[in-house]
């Protein structure tokens, strides 16, 4: 009976051009959802900012609207991301409701097995190199962050004819992607690279209009399922762009950005610098806005409220993560409670003051009664506590390192080149040169697991690998080893940053999940989820059949407990 009332609503949905104009406001009252990433937020994070801590903001909340949102809001306090917990999975995750064995999506910076180099070295030096169509692939590291831009020193990515600000699509040089050489060698564009169709596909499909803002036009990857058609507004200024002035942007907070906010910090990124990153955020905020609005995300063009929209905030991760040198100031926590430093308690403030816009501009204009607001994080970072930052490099090596020198990595990935290098933050993925060298590369990583070698937490290889991801030997994806260093330990030397993301510890994975709508009553919910629950949830709460999402097919990824669409939970 089911299939059969699942089989009509898309024949009406054909034949009225949108399933969303057959919606029933007395079973389903959500017609918009606002998706938000505040990249870097813990649980813990939203449990001191909502309640306040006795030595911070005079005790007083430090996100109030936030904390005004989880009072009609199912606040999951055991929400945890992908493994590994990069960015790249884990907003894949977000919105396919895949893990990283099924989506094929383990690291921006990966590789692949059954892909060739890009015909031109990229931004961030993954060499070129031969591919012969219709051959045997030689095997390649994958890159789906700046690399790809056609300039990555701008910030619209250097898109032919773009304005200031704005690239997307046409920023990405199809000349720098990896290549097929199954289809021709034709260049694998990040839409393709994911290996499950997203809900911007599905809602679109069905009538819906979509949008998203992300910090790289490589996120494009979102539209995976249909490809570019999934996007009817997309946005995506280059976060590792060189720093200018944004003339007539001002902050939630109220702080011009015409001109360069922080200019003795260095300028080659926006997350060098505890100020910029702020007016980097809000040219995000500003497109949202727009979109309530009715418009496209500049505000130039009159399109239509999405169905599905939104963006991730960067400040939090900034904020969590940098030591900036230039003006002396450390960010990140003061103890392992999460007690935030000043810097860090700004960026926080920042983005509440976004979501406060966000609910004000709704309620302006009539949708915030029929708009979902989701808000997660696409990891979190590692450690909350100062104390256990440990900067391997400085003392020791990282288990690239070693079996670069053993001779078992392949050149794209070892530490010996002068290419893009290996797979490592709080995490090491290794991608072998023969895996039936793998049993060899676990003895020289387990005799070298003391502090001055890996600081080895963990090793997942043979069956403790394939328990959670696919067989290497048979998928062109899957790392032959992960290593998980001790908690705190990160692959680094830099004296810039003293958190990171990417690993399996707590700090990395347990983040922020809070459902907001007006008509739900306020609960938490202590059961264990994933944030790839968020997806079939997002259909749900439209009235679509989470079914429709390849992942929730092949892994039965279930709805998120507590929630009920169908009436008003108040």
């Amino acid at each position: 009976m089911k299939k059969a009332l699942v089989l009509f609503s898309l024949i009406i949905a054909c034949a009225t051009g949108s399933a969303f104009a057959q919606h029933d406001d007395s079973r389903n009252h959500i017609k918009h959802v606002l998706l938000i990433s505040v990249d870097g937020m813990h649980a813990v994070d939203f449990t001191n900012c909502a309640n306040g801590m006795a030595t911070v903001n005079n005790g007083a909340p430090y996100c109030p609207a936030i904390a005004a949102l989880a009072r009609t809001g199912l606040n999951y306090v055991a929400a945890n991301t992908s493994k590994p917990s990069d960015s790249f999975p884990g907003l894949t995750a977000i919105i396919t409701g895949g893990s990283p064995a099924f989506t094929g999506v383990y690291y921006d910076v990966a590789y692949s097995r059954n892909f060739d180099a890009p015909a031109k070295t990229t931004g961030n030096g993954l060499a070129a190199g031969p591919c012969t169509p219709g051959a045997a692939p030689t095997g390649t590291t994958t890159e789906y962050e700046e690399g790809i831009d056609i300039d990555q020193t701008k910030l619209n990515g250097g898109a032919p004819g773009a304005t200031l600000i704005d690239g997307g699509l046409a920023s990405i040089d199809p000349a720098k992607l990896v290549r097929d050489p199954s289809k021709g060698c034709a260049p694998v564009f990040p839409w393709e690279f994911v290996r499950a169709n997203s809900i911007f596909s599905v809602i679109h499909r069905a009538g819906g209009f979509t949008a998203w803002a992300d910090k790289h036009p490589a996120y494009s990857s979102v539209a995976s399922g249909i490809g570019p058609s999934a996007l009817d507004d997309f946005f995506a200024p280059e976060i590792n762009s060189n720093v200018i002035g944004l003339p007539g942007v001002t902050t939630p907070t109220n702080i011009s950005c015409a001109t360069v906010r922080d200019p003795g910090s260095d300028l080659t990124a926006w997350t060098n610098s505890f100020q910029n990153i702020q007016c980097y955020d809000t040219l995000k905020v500003g497109a949202i806005l727009n979109q309530i609005d009715g418009k496209n995300h500049l505000g130039t063009r009159k399109t239509e409220v999405p169905t599905i929209f939104g963006m991730n905030f960067q400040a939090v991760s900034v904020g969590q993560k940098l030591i900036e040198t230039s003006n002396n100031t450390t960010g990140g926590y003061l103890d392992a409670q999460g007690t935030p430093s000043a810097a860090l308690l700004d960026e926080f403030k920042f983005v509440d003051a976004s979501i406060a816009a966000f609910v004000a501009e709704l309620k302006t204009r009539g949708l915030y009664d029929s708009t979902l607001i989701v808000i997660t994080a696409k990891h979190g970072q590692s450690p909350i506590d100062p104390a256990r930052f440990v900067p391997q490099l400085r003392a020791g090596t990282s288990p690239a390192t070693l079996l670069s020198n053993a001779g078992f990595i392949p050149d794209s990935e070892s530490t010996n080149g002068d290419g893009i290098g290996p797979t490592e933050d709080d995490v090491s993925l290794l991608w072998l040169k023969n895996s039936s060298d793998t049993e060899a590369s676990v003895k020289i990583l387990e005799d070298n697991g003391g502090p001055t070698g890996i600081g080895l937490g963990q090793i997942f290889f043979g069956p403790s690998l394939t328990l959670n991801y696919n067989d290497p030997t048979v998928d062109p994806r899957t790392p032959d080893i992960i290593v998980t260093p001790n908690v705190g330990v990160i692959y680094t030397k830099s004296k810039a940053k003293q958190e990171e993301h990417g690993g399996f510890a707590h700090d990395d994975t347990n983040v922020i999940l809070l459902l907001s709508s007006p008509r739900f009553k306020a609960a938490t919910i202590k059961a264990e989820v994933g944030t790839a629950q968020v997806a079939p949830t997002i259909l749900q709460a439209l009235g679509l059949d989470p079914r429709a999402l390849d992942a929730v097919r092949a892994e039965g990824t279930a709805v998120l407990p507590g929630v009920n669409f169908e009436k008003s939970d108040r």
